[in-house]
């Protein structure tokens, strides 16, 4: 969950409803799934860039969620335990390798709709190098899983 409230607290017991009601290892936010789903606030250019980069993860890495990139995400303990010792990557692609080493280690995983609202104040710290470190990430993550 982003500490800016981009992520709204309203959707924390859709969550926790849904890992009970499938005793699910992680239950993740998606922007890009269901009727309720959605961004605001976001300009063209960074939301091509976030449909983009979850585009080209499903076609490379095939983990068969639909919101790779977003950080609004429940995890059983035990579960956040064992991916934060196996995952390498920093910056935004972090997202990303918790979910596909999570499916690689056959983790449960399901998806709640969420909205998504751009931040009132500061900047995104998204820039070219951030994306520079989302391709190789996923270059890394193609070669090795």
């Amino acid at each position: 969950m982003d500490a800016d409230l981009s992520h709204h607290p309203k959707f924390i017991a859709r969550f926790i409803a849904e890992q009970k009601s499938g005793n699910y290892d992680i239950v993740t936010g998606t922007r890009y799934s269901g009727n309720s789903g959605g961004v605001y606030g976001w300009d063209l250019k960074r939301k091509l860039i976030s449909r983009t980069a979850n585009y080209i993860t499903q076609v490379l890495l095939r983990p068969g969620m639909s919101d790779l990139t977003g950080s609004f995400r429940l995890y059983k303990k035990d579960v956040l335990t064992n991916l934060t010792r196996c995952c390498e990557s920093k910056g935004y692609v972090f997202q990303m390798e918790m979910i596909v080493r999570a499916r690689h280690l056959g983790f449960t995983v399901s998806e709640v709709p969420i909205t998504f609202v751009d931040r009132f104040y500061g900047e995104s710290k998204l820039g070219s190098m951030e994306i520079i470190q989302f391709i190789m990430g996923l270059i890394k993550l193609f070669a090795t899983t």
